[in-house]
């Protein structure tokens, strides 16, 4: 992968083609609707928006909701940006709108990989926070229809109280399901989702060593959403295991200069991608946001071209200089491959420049000033 600068080009870009959805979830960021929002962006719109997305660098574009499906246009939409050489992925809700003719279709057209939600590994755990009773087995027929048209398959995870007592069981299941990347996402109190949704600052950190530990015996990749502090994790682990010193030294330059995706098991992107940070969010409108769990609009494409948006807004350029966060987040030796999440800080606090409320850490400049006033 090569390299790009945040603060020109995002890594990756989040379009939100609807927020039409037959699903109820619990923690829906979109709070999405049943039906269509007439102010959509209209096709003619889209492309317009795909030409300036490709000619920021060409970054990754994945098509979300609501439910993608629910616009009759996706397909072409998608040919659209195939054709012009974006690299495009999907995240449809698993409903009766994903039969096997429009996964096929979706082939023909060229989407290379499709991510579907699973959120526990019983019906029960994974009906009850999708709010829809009989999506579990949707989700499974649809994921069986991939595999039988030989398209990769990406498993989306949300960690909540409702499944971190299940980890282990959803993990063999990603596995027994030949899934090339887990996507976990931590719940973040926005739209639908409550703070009593969300698993303890204690059980974040627990979570994230055993992702670690999982991550080095699993032939799936593993990545996280709203859980930036997952890579000190990573970061402290590699540390403490490695006896390579060329190794140890490249590991702590990463650590410096925010190239994480120098270190194994942080995925695929070269620097930590944060909100506003390599990653841009464009409503169903066209309000952009740092990210969809971060509701703060910088602006809307209607008015302004994205790439002015993303480089020039206050708010993006706030939100890539670490050096400016608040509290420990701000004096924190991982704010450059870290930072926090600053949705769940907007969420928990209302300013998004506050410190990551969920992270255990205490950082070296904090220990070295408690030990000074000792």
């Amino acid at each position: 992968m090569f390299e790009r600068d945040y603060n020109e080009d995002p890594f990756i870009v989040i379009w939100e083609l609807t927020r039409a959805c037959q699903l109820k979830c619990l923690h829906c960021r979109a709070e999405a609707q049943y039906t269509r929002d007439p102010r959509e962006l209209s096709f003619e719109e889209g492309k317009k928006l795909i030409d300036q997305i490709y000619e920021m660098n060409n970054p990754m574009l994945v098509f979300t909701g609501g439910d993608p499906l629910m616009r009759p246009d996706v397909y072409d939409i998608a040919d659209y940006a195939i054709k012009k050489g974006v690299r495009v992925s999907m995240t449809p809700s698993a409903t009766p709108n994903v039969t096997k003719e429009a996964i096929q279709k979706a082939k023909e057209v060229g989407l290379a990989r499709w991510a579907f939600s699973l959120d526990g590994p019983t019906a029960e755990i994974h009906d009850h926070f999708r709010g829809t009773k009989g999506s579990f087995d949707l989700t499974m027929r649809a994921i069986k229809y991939l595999h039988e048209l030989e398209i990769p398959v990406q498993i989306n995870t949300v960690i909540s109280r409702y499944n971190v007592h299940a980890l282990n069981e959803m993990a063999k299941l990603v596995e027994d399901l030949d899934c090339v990347l887990w996507s976990v996402f931590f719940l973040v109190p926005t739209g639908r989702g409550k703070e009593t949704d969300m698993i303890s600052p204690v059980e974040h950190e627990k979570v994230f060593r055993w992702l670690y530990d999982l991550s080095k015996r699993v032939k799936f990749d593993i990545k996280t959403t709203a859980a930036q502090h997952y890579r000190r994790v990573v970061i402290q682990s590699k540390l403490r295991e490695t006896k390579d010193t060329e190794k140890h030294i490249r590991y702590e330059d990463a650590l410096m200069k925010g190239k994480t995706g120098k270190i194994d098991g942080l995925g695929r992107a070269p620097q930590g991608v944060n909100d506003g940070s390599g990653f841009v969010f464009i409503s169903h409108i066209g309000d952009v946001y740092p990210s969809g769990l971060l509701p703060v609009i910088a602006g809307n494409v209607r008015e302004t071209p994205l790439a002015k948006i993303y480089r020039e807004s206050p708010i993006f350029k706030d939100l890539r200089n670490p050096d400016k966060f608040k509290g420990k987040c701000g004096v924190c030796e991982f704010r450059h491959v870290c930072g926090g999440s600053r949705s769940r800080a907007y969420a928990m606090t209302g300013d998004y420049m506050e410190s990551e409320p969920f992270c255990v850490y205490i950082p070296e400049a904090l220990r070295k000033k408690d030990k000074t006033l000792n």
